[in-house]
């Protein structure tokens, strides 16, 4: 089966029990009635249905906003010794199981869910299990009376994928299911809608594998997944009472959530990058034992703090620092003393004295979230204040004093032998590839940059509610260019901008001693 360029069109079609080819499942010890709701072509071979189902496995969060994700208990590959609950079928063999959790997105709404994922194979005379295709999933939920099953999860007692194939004829996809008692098998219902989405899932995930698709976003580059989404549960408890108490005209779903999102983050990031290799106190969250993970030395400091929230959220969790901005804004006076006494109206202006002492003191972690004109100086001002690291979240394309235009700033040469191409491959740019948009050649700009003042670039794709979540981060000296060279390039940079006598630092608006 070759290839075509694009995914085929995916036509599914409503079982009709009369039309079934081959029959339907069948357990070999109960009584379960299984029944054929939905199948369409597979367009891909058989040999790649286990890989499909791999993703289906454990990524079920792809297709419910209501899972957070899937943690695998135990994989169990004595079929002696499968769970009772695990059907026998006629005319398949076991070959494997997978025992997984299911982790709500809500844990205070929903409930978690165990499960057992079985995979079974055509009967094959002498062959070993590892030597037999699979060519059946069966999903099977754990429940009990005082765990019943949770509201995200179809209303079956077992739900199966199978691959179909009678010789040389094209795979077919089929789900089939047990569905409890007074369970709606019309096409409008939901059981339906949902194996509707849980085909088309399969039968793309099936397509990618065939075309070597590989996703050209990779999230949980520096922070794992599980470590990351664990602690957001907990901070968006903890400050999801903002939405209610919101000051600015702006959404504040979108704002109070992201800058969760970012205060997430950067706690558990700082936890890596500074950690000395002491033994840490209990991680259970009920202990709060982020109040003694490291931290930068020389505190953060919000760079164009706007609203100051993320400043407000990592200050009340035990974080030391500042927030600066051209102007206060409503919710600064809404936040308690000690957030208020941290937010600070100042207009940045590179060429001015020294500003180490005030707000930049030596080993400070600088934040640029959205932050703008004050984007491209992030790695300036970080080498040259001797910061301990920054991450910056680019939104509007903005170059030293002036907008950034594709055409006049191209991007700063790399030290060694490495090509340009080469490099922005590592930048985790998303999109077709191309990198030919005005907001991908920015980032490589502002990399090639970063690069230029002596930093390790090291890029991630942040979980946070905002199309501009693409993060670069310096927590690391560059190998390829020394300490005296970045300074070097720093001051050009400021030579540069004072020569040109372009940039204009903006006034403070309103009362600068706030």
């Amino acid at each position: 089966m070759a290839p075509s360029s694009s995914r085929p069109r995916f036509d599914p079609s409503p079982c009709q029990i009369n039309e079934i080819k081959p029959p339907e499942l069948k357990d070999g010890i109960d009584s379960s009635d299984w029944v054929p709701l939905i199948s369409c072509a597979a367009n891909f071979p058989l040999e790649l249905f286990e890989i499909a189902t791999s993703q289906l496995i454990h990524h079920p969060e792809y297709n419910s906003t209501l899972i957070l994700r899937s943690e695998t208990v135990s994989t169990i590959t004595d079929t002696e010794n499968f769970p009772e609950t695990v059907p026998q079928l006629q005319g398949l063999q076991k070959i494997r199981c997978i025992h997984r959790k299911l982790l709500p997105r809500r844990p205070g709404r929903d409930a978690a869910l165990e499960q057992y994922c079985t995979l079974y194979g055509n009967i094959v005379e002498h062959a070993t299990d590892a030597e037999i295709l699979p060519t059946t999933l069966v999903l099977t939920p754990i429940v009990t009376p005082d765990s019943p099953l949770p509201y995200y999860h179809p209303t079956v007692s077992h739900l199966a994928f199978r691959y179909l194939q009678e010789e040389e004829d094209e795979g077919t996809l089929r789900i089939e299911v047990v569905p409890l008692p007074n369970t709606s098998l019309d096409p409008n219902a939901r059981l339906y809608r949902t194996c509707l989405a849980l085909l088309d899932t399969l039968h793309r995930y099936g397509w990618g594998a065939m075309t070597n698709y590989q996703k050209r976003v990779r999230h949980d580059v520096l922070i794992p997944r599980e470590e990351y989404q664990d602690l957001y549960l907990v901070m968006r408890e903890r400050h999801k009472g903002l939405i209610d108490t919101w000051q600015e005209v702006t959404d504040p779903l979108k704002h109070v959530f992201e800058d969760i999102g970012i205060a997430t983050y950067l706690m558990l990031l700082w936890k890596r990058t500074f950690a000395t290799g002491d033994s840490e106190a209990s991680e259970s969250y009920e202990n709060e034992p982020w109040r003694h993970w490291p931290r930068p030395p020389g505190g953060f400091i919000d760079f164009g703090c706007g609203n100051g929230l993320l400043t407000y959220i990592l200050i009340s969790e035990g974080y030391k620092g500042y927030g600066i901005d051209v102007r206060a804004r409503t919710s600064w006076s809404s936040y308690p003393p000690d957030t208020q006494e941290s937010l600070h109206v100042h207009a940045f202006d590179p060429t001015a004295p020294d500003l180490s002492s005030t707000y930049f003191p030596r080993g400070v972690f600088i934040i640029a979230n959205h932050a703008d004109e004050l984007t491209p100086w992030t790695p300036v001002v970080s080498t040259l204040y001797s910061a301990s690291g920054y991450l910056s979240i680019p939104c509007c394309a903005w170059t030293f004093d002036s907008r950034y235009e594709r055409s006049s700033s191209l991007p700063f040469s790399l030290p060694g032998d490495e090509t340009l191409d080469a490099f922005t491959h590592k930048l985790n740019l998303g999109g077709d590839g191309s990198n030919s948009s005005s907001y991908s050649m920015y980032r490589i700009w502002l990399a090639t940059l970063s690069v230029h003042c002596g930093w390790q670039v090291e890029c991630e794709i942040l979980r946070i509610p905002s199309t501009r979540n693409w993060a670069i981060i310096g927590r690391k000296h560059s190998e390829l260019v020394e300490t005296d060279i970045a300074l070097e390039n720093v001051e050009d940079v400021l030579r540069g901008v004072q020569e040109r006598g372009v940039f204009k630092p903006r006034k403070p608006e309103g009362k600068s001693g706030h």
